[in-house]
């Protein structure tokens, strides 16, 4: 039998509860689950790539063990269907929140299947609980004091408090 592998790509900056129901849900659904976790420096990330792998890798452990599927974290950068390939997968897994993230990854579909057809994508709508959670916001929230404690795991909410307090210094 084939081995059923799948990566899903992001930033992670921080990982929140979104990413963690995205990652639960594709875990079920495949043998051996990447997490890519992308250089990205454009973004400006809070944390630096291994901080982020460090931090993803803590926060999927419960999730592998539970669900008994392999999930491995990796760092990449370069194109996302190249990676795919690296690493064995024949499935990207995208989660949508909204509308709006819709056309942007319809777009990406299509050129990602122009570049390499045996790899598929596969959208997973967040849960109701988590369609507004995101990255960017989570870490604005934070930065303003507001309380993040219901979008991230706790690990990583203590990591993100203690980095923000740290470059306020």
């Amino acid at each position: 039998m084939i081995e059923r592998v799948a990566l899903y790509p992001g930033t992670f900056d921080p990982v929140t509860n979104g990413h963690l129901d995205i990652i639960g849900r594709a875990a079920r659904l495949v043998d051996r689950l990447v997490v890519g976790v992308a250089i990205n420096i454009g973004k400006g990330p809070l944390f630096d790539l291994d901080e982020r792998v460090e931090l993803v890798r803590a926060e999927t452990a419960a999730i592998a063990d539970r669900n008994g599927t392999i999930i491995e974290v990796r760092p990449f950068e370069g194109l996302l269907v190249q990676y795919a390939r690296e690493v064995g997968a024949r499935m990207i897994i995208r989660g949508l929140r909204a509308v709006s993230d819709f056309d942007y990854e319809f777009q990406m579909v299509g050129m990602n299947r122009r570049l390499d057809a045996e790899v598929e994508t596969v959208f997973l709508m967040a849960s109701e609980t988590n369609q507004f959670i995101a990255s960017r916001l989570v870490k604005e929230i934070a930065r303003l004091g507001g309380d993040i404690s219901g979008f991230v795991p706790k690990a990583t909410l203590t990591r993100t408090m203690a980095k923000l307090r740290a470059t306020q210094d």
